[in-house]
């Protein structure tokens, strides 16, 4: 009996030492799946971080970028409305009264208007006042009489930009001057004879016509 409890203690001895070391080597093992679980949250970790920051920096540009986008393009509306909700400039005058070219720096006063959208021409003047500052182009077609001159100076604010002069001692003559020029607001445009005399003379009839026109082409 003495043995057999002696067989028996020495088993349960035997099995507490097998279960010591089984809960050693389990206590090993979940300290290094601990461990490596430990290191993989923070390389998991610092990879959300890294893609976080890369997330705000592509947001924070894209940001950028499309208020910079929206600002431009707001502009672009803001112009093109400006532009649309502004009138059309143009006219087109014509019937000389005064044919006769006798006073030097005279201005030629075309007093019909066929067109005046935006009313800057003047039939009582001759001259055309620019509404809005902007690019024009000016024509003016003048017919003298025969062995008459004509001397046309197109005018900006006082000076000529544009001359011509006609003569024929044979028949009447027609010719056409022009410019394109920009024009700021307020800024006045006319034609004038630029050298007078007894000889200096228009015509106009049913066959020819004096004209002065403009229109804006671009603001």
């Amino acid at each position: 009996m003495v043995n057999e409890i002696k067989k028996t203690e020495d088993k349960v001895i035997s099995t507490l030492g097998d279960i010591k070391r089984a809960i050693s080597d389990f206590t090993d093992m979940f300290a290094d799946m601990k461990e490596n679980i430990t290191d993989e949250m923070l390389k998991r970790s610092d990879e959300i971080e890294r893609r976080e920051d890369s997330f705000k920096k592509l947001f924070e540009e894209t940001r950028i970028n499309l208020t910079s986008d929206l600002e431009a393009k707001t502009e672009e509306l803001t112009e093109l409305q400006g532009k649309i909700e502004r009138p059309p400039i143009a006219f087109h005058a014509h019937h000389v009264v005064d044919l006769v070219l006798d006073t030097t720096d005279e201005i030629i006063i075309f007093t019909k208007n066929v067109i005046n959208e935006g009313t800057g021409y003047d039939t009582s003047t001759g001259i055309f006042t620019a509404p809005v500052g902007g690019l024009y182009q000016f024509s003016v077609h003048t017919c003298d009489y025969m062995v008459k001159h004509a001397f046309i100076g197109l005018v900006l604010e006082g000076k000529v930009i544009a001359a011509d002069s006609n003569y024929d001692k044979d028949y009447y003559t027609c010719s056409t001057v022009g410019a394109i020029v920009r024009v700021r607001s307020g800024e006045k445009v006319w034609v004038k004879s630029t050298a007078s005399g007894s000889n200096r003379q228009l015509i106009e009839d049913v066959y020819r016509m004096n004209t002065f026109s403009g229109v804006l082409v671009n603001n």
